[in-house]
């Protein structure tokens, strides 16, 4: 193997005794804490340790440098054998560990960005490698820099469809800067792994892949370095070393033992620490210390104040559909950043997305129909600030990936969802098509903003604001045609409602976004025919809502609200509407919503049908105007 130097026996054993004490640390921070899981931190103790103490770089005065080499533990219940590596570093004192899992500590039961060493939060199985994949597209595809990218898999996590997701993606694209690292242990959380100790059936699997499958007896020191070093040396393909090993390695009467998954050995503590004591030979502080120094080769790169490139620019009577207009606004804001990037899962020509190869066709990322995938990429891909990342599908199809986006909300991620086709205005393609959950599933994410833009200026707006704001973000557009509504130069913030049409005598607020904002606007031109001065109203985002300018109007419409929505009524509009209003006295809500699970048709028939048109919404203000 080509520049592969055997290390010297004195750092075998150093790498051997440091993992052992790593296997001591996890057993008396978990024992301190009364729980974790110290037996699967053990099969993993020589493979942290050959990467923390041989293989990596790293700068321990700042962990996140952009040039340093990433390292995600997707098995993240062994979060107690990484932090011992951070500490035994010397980044923090080793005496902290005693601190795992307490309240007032940032040691987690499972890891999250609190710490500064933690890009990502992992423990919700099998997302890990997705993200990795991101971090390592970014690294040879944008970043172009010699970092490179380590991810810890758990054998039980790998039954995950999404673990197999990232293979496929890691491989199409030669992520030859991405090693996998399989912890394959044998035992789950509740009995033996499908595969347990069948190796070559592991490796037959990721040399299908694509990948460079090598398999190394996971508690060999020597054979790890080995492997790391033929994984620094392999091109064009991603390497996965398949590691064979032990749960509870070293723990006397434990290892390899069903039902120690999850506890902390307590009694059996001194009898393992005693025997894992006996076998380090260099008792004193640490002789080996991260040693090889970062490649300082990652660009400068500034995500902030992010522009369009040019205002809108769209003419009264214009009808463009939301979904365009953020395909658009996408390629403008990439041509005044060249960090914006758009990750899509084979919709590409449905969402508009694809409008960003007009600017820079690397800058688009194919993750094809595998939206787990998509998300833990477009995750990974914002780590460290080294992209301002799109994604879009049909909006529907991020409920599949309601865990990533989750995730990613835990992960402190700033990433940008656009989901188009939504609700029953799609049309024939019929309910499996039809977004109808989205708005509830993005406002359940802590820290999200929701933006439901009802023209082409509003949604060029929204992606120019998404692109600036932290946290999760949803756009969510539409396919229908819709006319403007704005003036090019309209001022449109976060959490600021729009009154579209208004008069001082009008009885009732109706609230509506997207194509039934529209449907509103036709039913109050129909009402004032016969009298009825109704008041329309844009929110804008859903998340914040303007709870101020919604209760002021309200009030001044009698304390009337009618809301509808192209979307179930549970957790969507009408019902962020409600819980703006909800310590109001006097003010009442009638919601329209699409009621039941809908069918195929015309989308005029069925916005019709399901009791959002302005037909319904006419009805629904003749009744409120009874109480």
């Amino acid at each position: 193997m080509a520049n592969y130097h055997k290390p010297e026996a004195k750092t075998i054993q150093e790498l051997k005794d440091i993992a052992n004490k790593l296997r001591i640390d996890s057993v008396t921070a978990t024992d301190a804490s009364k729980s974790g899981h110290p037996t699967s931190c053990s099969s993993m103790a020589e493979i942290v340790s050959v990467l923390f103490f041989n293989t990596m770089r790293y700068k321990l005065s700042e962990p996140r440098d952009a040039s340093s080499d990433r390292f995600i533990l997707s098995k993240g219940h062994a979060a107690p054998i990484l932090y011992s590596a951070w500490a035994e570093a010397g980044l923090f004192p080793v005496s902290d560990l005693q601190n795992l899992r307490k309240f007032d500590s940032d040691l987690e039961g499972h890891p999250t960005p609190r710490l500064n060493f933690i890009d990502v939060g992992t423990g919700s199985l099998g997302q890990g490698l997705s993200v990795a994949a991101g971090m390592a597209y970014v690294g040879k595809y944008f970043d172009k820099a010699s970092y490179r990218t380590y991810c810890l898999i758990g054998d039980g996590e790998s039954a995950e469809g999404s673990i197999w997701e990232a293979l496929s993606f890691a491989s199409h694209y030669k992520l030859d800067n991405l090693c996998a690292i399989f912890d394959i242990n044998r035992l789950g959380q509740s009995e033996p792994t499908a595969i347990q100790h069948n190796m070559e059936v592991y490796r037959k699997r990721l040399d299908a892949f694509g990948f460079n499958a090598i398999v190394v007896d996971g508690h060999d020191v020597e054979e790890l370095v080995k492997a790391f070093h033929e994984a620094q040396s392999t091109k064009d393909r991603p390497t996965a070393i398949i590691a064979k090993t032990f749960k509870g390695k070293n723990f006397p009467n434990i290892e390899d033992l069903e039902n120690w998954h999850g506890k902390a050995l307590g009694g059996k503590s001194d009898e393992v620490i005693k025997h894992l004591t006996s076998l380090i030979k260099n008792h004193g502080p640490l002789g080996l210390r991260p040693q090889k120094p970062i490649v300082d080769d990652a660009p400068i790169v500034d995500i902030t104040n992010v522009k369009l490139d040019t205002p809108p620019n769209y003419k009264d009577g214009d009808s463009i559909a939301t979904r365009l207009a953020y395909g658009t606004a996408l390629a403008k804001i990439a041509k005044n950043n060249s960090r914006v990037v758009a990750f899509d899962g084979d919709t590409k020509n449905s969402t508009f997305a694809d409008k960003i190869k007009t600017i820079d066709s690397n800058r688009f990322v194919e993750c094809f129909i595998a939206e787990q995938n998509l998300v833990g990429v477009a995750t990974g891909a914002a780590c460290r600030d080294r992209t301002i990342a799109f994604v879009s599908a049909f909006a529907t199809f991020f409920t599949r990936a309601f865990d990533q986006i989750r995730m990613g909300a835990i992960s402190q991620s700033n990433v940008n969802f656009v989901g188009s086709h939504c609700g029953v205005s799609i049309g024939e393609d019929g309910p499996s098509q039809m977004g109808l959950e989205d708005i509830a599933l993005f406002r359940s994410i802590p820290g999200s903003t929701v933006f439901y833009p009802s023209d082409a200026v509003s949604t060029e707006r929204a992606v120019e604001l998404a692109a600036n704001t932290k946290g999760i973000c949803f756009i969510r557009t539409s396919r229908p045609n819709t006319s403007i509504l704005y003036k090019n130069d309209e001022k449109i913030m976060i959490g600021k409602a729009k009154v579209i049409k208004s008069s001082s005598d009008d009885k009732v607020l109706v609230i509506g976004a997207g194509i039934t904002l529209h449907e509103g606007i036709k039913a109050a031109e129909e009402l004032e025919k016969s009298g009825i001065n109704v008041r329309v109203l844009d929110p804008f985002t859903i998340k914040p809502i303007d709870a101020e300018s919604i209760i002021s109007n309200a009030k001044e419409c009698g304390g009337r609200i009618v809301t509808v929505e192209d979307h179930y009524p549970e957790g969507g509009l009408g019902e962020a509407v409600a819980s703006a209003v909800a310590l109001e006295r006097n003010i009442i809500i009638k919601k329209l919503a699409v009621p039941k699970v809908p069918r195929s048709g015309p989308p005029s028939v069925l916005v019709d049908a399901f009791g959002i048109g302005s037909r319904s919404i006419i009805a629904a203000v003749q009744e409120i105007l009874k109480y």
